[in-house]
């Protein structure tokens, strides 16, 4: 038996999944969440093996809840998201379904789901949201887990991003927000018109910048 659990915010696309996993025995629903902030506390309670996600939800999308758990389950989305993300899934081997899917395709996504169990989907899950993260829709804000808050950042918040061990510091004028990324990773991520890596360890919002001293 494998634990499920759904994240969508349209109440009809949750009760479609419902009806279609009434086929599977073998999977019991644990939780229906209508957005990622729910989701995000059903998974740490229970534990998926697998959790069916919509990608674009209000407050935080599919994309930034799995980047705030530490060892995600494996995913099916189910999403009406671009092409960009498809090429992500395909390359990825990590499945999806676009919406309206009927019960053949959701059967399929199960099967394949099943065929992949004993591999390493956790490593699968993470290069996927290094791939979805290129995309221009998902570089305009940074998702952090502030304590037991989560925390949404506008990039044009962030002053610099400075190299801290496994961690990225985010520092504005709040303060500094860790986020478990790569230096790598945001310098590709981010827009190189707008952030300058100034050294291995930093990179710099131009627009905060108010004085250049010239060594």
């Amino acid at each position: 038996m494998s634990k499920v659990i759904i994240i969508d915010d349209e109440p009809l696309a949750r009760s479609i999944v419902t009806e279609y996993l009434q086929k599977h025995p073998n999977l019991v629903l644990m939780q229906e969440c209508g957005d990622g902030f729910e989701g995000l506390k059903a998974i740490q309670q229970h534990q998926p093996g697998l959790i069916f996600l919509d990608i674009q939800m209000p407050k935080i999308t599919g994309f930034e809840m799995l980047e705030l758990i530490e060892q995600p389950p494996s995913v099916i989305f189910t999403t009406a998201f671009d092409e960009y993300a498809i090429k992500a899934f395909e390359a990825h081997a990590v499945d999806y379904l676009l919406k309206p899917f009927d019960q053949h395709r959701f059967d399929k996504a199960i099967a394949k789901w099943a065929e992949q169990k004993t591999n390493t989907t956790e490593k699968a899950t993470q290069d996927l949201l290094e791939s979805a993260s290129l995309s221009p829709s998902q570089s305009q804000r940074i998702v952090v887990k502030n304590g037991s808050k989560i925390k949404i950042i506008p990039v044009h918040d962030v002053q610099y991003l400075e190299a801290a061990d496994d961690y990225v510091k985010i520092h504005t004028q709040e303060g500094y927000f860790l986020k478990n990324k790569t230096m790598t990773h945001f310098e590709q991520s981010l827009d190189s018109q707008q952030f300058v890596r100034s050294h291995r360890s930093y990179i710099v919002n131009v627009q905060h910048i108010t004085r250049i001293d010239p060594l």
